[in-house]
């Protein structure tokens, strides 16, 4: 008899109202055909792919780089660890390889999830704050993507805007009033916390070793930290595509399945509101 498993989901809902990285086009649903005029609903979207709960593809981060349809599906699911580290860490503090084995045991070749809390700021969340999800969450610099590549992860995944430091990618070109506060902060210029020469390193150094990762993790994953698991990610089959939304989903199996107190779930707002 096959194992029976919990399925618990780790992706954000995608809608109208989905929220885009920093600078991207913002979501379009249209109508195209009505029950009254065709007798079938039908509809087409206008849409970036870096939202909602999305995995990132070579193309989008390594010239000359595989599409999304080229990631193996062998790697699309496996062995992995949901690990928290919200107590470790703050607005624009860095992670690191520690943060992440201080909790539960990590494996070479897992694929590696890592919830920092900020899916709280996500839009729809009881602490709704979309600058500070986007533009002050923490991230990874070049020592944690070397690390990933050294561990051979299958892939990684977090519940942030970037898995790179938002200092490290292009805001902070496009916020320079948000580099003067960083700078303040941490006493030091961005360009010698993050070299010119690093940016995007989380997604320059593992891409080209085919470690990618899922930005904007979401859904349920509070009710699965700190436990080892069998994880999948499932992306569009998009030829050609440089990215691609997806489901990001764990399997427990029922005897080991515990109920958590879960987090207000994000609203769909309605059409005008």
């Amino acid at each position: 008899m096959l194992p029976r498993f919990r399925l618990v989901d780790l992706s954000h809902p995608f809608s109208v109202h989905t929220p885009g990285w920093a600078g991207y086009p913002p979501v379009k649903v249209y109508t195209i055909q009505r029950f009254s005029s065709h007798d079938i609903l039908a509809q087409y979207i206008e849409t970036p792919l870096h939202v909602s709960t999305h995995i990132d593809g070579q193309m989008h981060g390594i010239p000359g780089g595989a599409d999304i349809a080229s990631f193996p599906l062998a790697r699309c699911f496996g062995e992995g660890v949901i690990v928290d580290i919200s107590d470790c860490v703050g607005d624009w503090d860095i992670i690191t390889p520690e943060m992440l084995t201080s909790k539960v045991p990590v494996k070479k070749g897992d694929i590696l999830v890592y919830y920092t809390g900020y899916k709280k700021y996500y839009p729809g969340y009881e602490a709704e704050d979309e600058p500070r999800y986007f533009l002050r969450h923490p991230g990874g610099d070049r020592r944690l993507a070397e690390w990933f590549v050294e561990m051979q992860f299958a892939w990684t995944a977090v519940d942030c805007g970037s898995a790179d430091h938002p200092m490290n990618t292009t805001i902070r070109r496009m916020r320079r009033d948000l580099v003067e506060e960083y700078e303040d902060l941490v006493r030091k210029k961005v360009h010698e916390v993050f070299p010119k020469e690093d940016l995007f390193a989380m997604h320059r150094v593992p891409f080209p070793h085919n470690i990618l990762h899922v930005e904007n993790l979401g859904g349920d994953v509070e009710q699965v930290l700190n436990r080892r698991c069998l994880i999948g990610v499932f992306p569009w089959k998009f030829v050609g595509g440089e990215s691609s939304i997806a489901r990001v989903v764990a399997f427990i199996p029922e005897d080991e399945w515990e109920e958590r107190p879960a987090p207000q779930a994000p609203a769909t707002p309605a059409p005008g509101a």
